[in-house]
């Protein structure tokens, strides 16, 4: 498997097949209708307003509904980050956002318009996304696989250039994989491996980036260490970022909006100093808890009841 492929076509570091059409809708489209869906994808949005979301939407596979109703903003150039208990459609949401999944009630919007009718390519220049699990191709080296990040900004007119080198030589740096260029992905370690997936989705370069569970397989060290970098990413570089994150103290330090799901429903969002509380962490996980504030950052730190 080189990658997941959406009801309307693969984009960015989905995977390393990167496809142009779109099979959602038709597949001929005049030059007017292509540039207009084009720009549509990368113009930036109207002051104050969100550029992702949701509306009304129903998420299932086949004929078991995961989501109902759900109702979401991402509030442009913000740190999302979606918590919630296993099975509680985190990672469902976080593939309709990024049109990997059909809902089967409502829309995704980006910039005021259906994802599902955006071309793939362009799409692909906007949003990008690191799924939960990842698959490269035999035989292939990281420094292949983090360049085929570049493959958006690929076209009839313009190839490879030293721009791109650069792009993904410093994606590869910041990911810290810079000293694993010749080496075949899949005789790294998972945490190495999840930082060259990383490091792929950064040379995409795209103004919005979803991330399903960045920090799996990493140790402590290493979870902080890309969390830093995704913070850095949304403060210096004005990227809007929305993760998946299991840890709520990651969560709640690090993300600027959080949402908090539980049962297919959104429970809360806002800024974690306002919503995270003992009362809804005990409605969204069940646990007994104190919030205090972390000594390090003033956020919310959630401190489980002692065993009694």
């Amino acid at each position: 498997m080189t990658g997941p492929h959406d009801q309307t076509g693969t984009h960015g570091p989905t995977g390393t097949d990167v496809r142009t059409h779109d099979g959602g809708g038709d597949t001929m489209k005049t030059a007017t209708q292509a540039d207009r869906a084009q720009t549509a994808a990368t113009a930036g949005p109207a002051a104050g307003e969100p550029r992702l979301t949701g509306h009304d939407l129903t998420l299932a596979y086949d004929q078991r509904t995961i989501a109902r109703e759900l109702d979401v903003a991402v509030p442009d150039r913000s740190f999302t980050v979606v918590v919630g208990p296993n099975a509680c459609g985190k990672s469902t949401l976080l593939r309709a956002l990024s049109r990997m999944l059909r809902p089967t009630r409502g829309q995704v919007l980006l910039d005021g318009n259906d994802i599902a009718g955006l071309p793939a390519k362009s799409l692909a220049r906007t949003l990008g996304l690191l799924p939960q699990s990842s698959t490269a191709p035999d035989g292939i080296t990281v420094a292949d696989l983090v360049a085929r990040g570049r493959y958006p900004h690929q076209g009839l007119l313009r190839q490879w250039s030293r721009d791109d080198e650069r792009v993904v030589a410093e994606s590869m740096a910041a990911t810290g994989v810079e000293g694993l260029g010749d080496r075949f992905v899949d005789e790294l370690s998972g945490g190495q491996r999840q930082r060259v997936w990383i490091a792929m989705a950064l040379a995409q370069q795209t103004p919005l980036l979803l991330l399903d569970e960045p920090t799996t397989y990493l140790d402590i060290a290493h979870q902080i260490e890309i969390l830093d970098l995704c913070a850095r990413l949304h403060e210096e570089e004005g990227r809007t970022l929305v993760a998946v994150l299991h840890d709520l103290n990651h969560a709640a330090r690090y993300a600027t909006h959080l949402i908090a799901m539980r049962d297919g429903r959104i429970v809360a969002q806002g800024e974690p100093g306002e919503i995270v509380t003992a009362e809804l962490v005990a409605e969204v996980f069940g646990m007994p808890c104190r919030v205090i504030d972390d000594p390090e950052t003033g956020t919310p730190l959630v401190v489980p009841a002692a065993r009694r």
